[in-house]
C-alpha cells in the first residue's frame, strides 16, 4: 500500500562539490504541446547561463560594487547623485517598477497554470503518496510510479513504469506531460533566475539617491542569484516554490510601488499584508525546502513474472526485519501484480545541495526576524509591566492575556518591518517637481 514516511537522508547525498550529473533538461520547442514555452530559448544560451561562473561572477561584482559605492556615498556625506535629480531618472524608476510588476505577474500566472496541471490532489485515488510524488519528482510523465529518476549508482536515468520512454540520449523526454519541469518550471524558472541579475538595479537606485545599501540587502540579492542557479541547474524540486511564491509577492509589491508613485492612497492593511507575506516566504520557504530531504514515499512497481514477485517478497521481508529505515528502492510490500518500493523525495546530491543552499541562505533572514521580534516583544512587555504596576497602584485591573496577544502581534509587525527595511531599503518616498506643481512620487528604494 502506498504511504509517506520520514527518515534521515543518506550521507552520500551530502558530498561536496555536487556531482555534475545529471545534466539539466532544456525546455521543449514552442508548439510541441499545448502549454509548451511560448518562445524558443537556444539550448546553448540556456546551458551557458547556468554555468556556475555566471552567477558567481555577477554576484561578486555586484557585492564589490555596492561596497565601493557605499564608501563613495559616505565620503560625499550621502549627497544624492546629480542624475537622481533628473526627471528622466525618476521616470526610469517608475518604468522599472512597472516592468517588474508586469513580468512577475506573468511568471506567477505561468507557474500557477503549471501547478494546476501537475499537482495531484492528496484526497484523490493515489492519496498522499500521489501528491508527494507530484511535488518531489520533476521529470517523466505524470502519475504515481511514472517518474523518471536519476540513479547515482549506475549514473543513468531510470523509469519504473514500462510505459515510460526516455529520449534517444537516455534522458527524460522534454515533451513528457504531467510534471512541473516540462509543464513550465524549466522555462519560467530559467527566466526568473535571469531576472535576479536585473533586480540589482534596486540597489543602484538606492545608491544613486545618496543612501547606503545595507549588507543584508547585498546578501539578499547575491544569495537569490546563487539559490536560483542551484535550483535550476540541479532541477531541485523545492525551487518551484521560490519561483511561484516570490513572483506573486513581487507582482503585488512592485504594483504597490507603482500605484503609490502617482500619489494614490493605498490602505495601510495592504502595506501590512505585503510586508507579512515578504517575511512569511522566508520562514515557510526554508521549512518547505528542508522537508524534502526527510520525506520518502512508496510507489507501485509492476511485476513481470512470478520470479519477480518472489524476489520482491523476499526483499520486502528482509527490509521489514531490518532495524534501520529502508533505503531508496527497497520493495516493502506486494499487492497483486505490483510491488511497492520506497523512494526518497530527493535522490541525488546535486538536488540536495540546492535544497540546503536555500535553507542556509534563508537562515540569517529568519534569525534576524526572530531577533527583532524578541527585542520588540521584550521592550513592549517591560513597558506593559510598568503600566500594570501603575494601574495596580491606582486600583485599575489589567487584562494580561489580551495584552500579551496584542504585544505579540505588534512585535511581529515591527520585526517584519525591520527585516523589510534591512532587505529592501530604508524608504520608499521621493518628491518630484512637475511644472509649477509638486507631487509625491514613492519609489522602491
Amino acid at each position: 500500500m502506498a504511504s509517506v514516511s520520514f527518515s534521515l537522508p543518506a550521507a552520500s547525498l551530502f558530498t561536496f562539490p555536487p556531482n555534475s550529473e545529471p545534466a539539466f533538461i532544456t525546455p521543449a520547442a514552442p508548439g510541441s504541446f499545448e502549454f509548451a514555452p511560448p518562445v524558443q530559448i537556444s539550448d546553448d544560451i540556456y546551458q551557458a547561463v547556468l554555468d556556475p561562473k555566471v552567477p558567481i561572477t555577477i554576484a561578486a561584482v555586484y557585492a564589490v560594487t555596492a561596497k565601493l559605492l557605499n564608501i563613495y556615498n559616505k565620503s560625499t556625506g550621502k549627497k544624492p547623485w546629480a542624475i537622481s535629480k533628473t526627471t528622466a531618472f525618476k521616470w526610469f524608476v517608475v518604468a522599472h517598477n512597472v516592468f517588474l510588476a508586469v513580468y512577475s505577474a506573468w511568471t506567477f500566472v505561468g507557474m500557477f497554470g503549471a501547478l494546476r496541471r501537475t499537482m495531484v490532489n492528496p484526497l484523490g485515488p493515489t492519496g498522499l503518496s500521489g501528491f508527494v510524488d507530484s511535488v518531489c519528482k520533476l521529470n517523466g510523465p505524470g502519475g504515481l510510479g511514472n517518474a523518471v529518476i536519476y540513479d547515482e549508482v549506475t549514473s543513468t536515468w531510470q523509469a519504473s513504469s514500462p510505459g515510460t520512454v526516455l529520449a534517444a540520449n537516455g534522458t527524460p523526454n522534454p515533451t513528457d506531460l504531467g510534471r512541473l519541469w516540462n509543464e513550465g518550471l524549466a522555462f519560467y524558472g530559467w527566466i526568473f533566475y535571469i531576472s535576479k541579475f536585473y533586480e540589482v538595479i534596486d540597489t543602484l537606485i538606492i545608491l544613486a539617491k545618496g543612501k547606503l545599501s545595507s549588507t543584508l540587502q547585498t546578501y539578499h540579492h547575491a544569495g537569490a542569484m546563487m539559490c536560483m542557479w542551484a535550483g535550476m541547474r540541479y532541477m531541485s524540486a523545492p525551487i518551484w516554490m521560490f519561483v511561484f511564491v516570490n513572483s506573486g509577492i513581487h507582482a503585488m509589491m512592485y504594483t504597490y510601488y507603482t500605484v503609490t508613485a502617482f500619489n494614490i492612497r493605498v490602505p495601510i492593511f495592504i502595506k501590512r499584508s505585503l510586508t507579512t507575506m515578504q517575511i512569511t516566504q522566508f520562514l515557510v520557504g526554508a521549512s518547505y525546502a528542508m522537508a524534502h530531504s526527510f520525506v520518502s514515499y512508496s510507489v507501485p512497481v509492476p511485476l513481470t513474472s512470478t520470479q519477480d514477485a518472489a524476489a520482491s517478497a523476499s526483499a520486502a521481508a528482509g527490509a521489514n526485519n531490518a532495524s534501520s529505515a529502508p533505503a531508496a528502492g527497497v520493495i516493502d510490500s506486494i499487492k497483486g501484480a505490483f510491488a511497492y518500493k520506497t523512494v526518497p523525495c530527493v535522490s541525488n546530491n546535486g538536488a540536495t545541495f540546492a535544497v540546503w543552499l536555500n535553507v542556509f541562505y534563508l537562515a540569517p533572514l529568519t534569525y534576524l526576524f526572530v531577533s527583532f521580534f524578541i527585542e520588540s516583544y521584550l521592550r513592549r512587555s517591560n513597558a506593559a509591566e510598568k503600566k500594570a504596576a501603575a494601574n495596580k497602584k491606582n486600583g485599575v485591573a489589567s487584562r494580561r492575556l489580551s495584552n500579551n496577544v496584542a504585544m505579540a502581534e505588534k512585535a511581529g509587525w515591527e520585526a517584519a518591518k525591520n527585516v523589510e527595511r534591512e532587505v529592501y531599503g530604508e524608504s520608499n518616498e521621493e518628491a518630484i517637481a512637475t511644472g509649477g506643481k509638486k507631487r509625491v512620487l514613492r519609489n522602491r528604494q
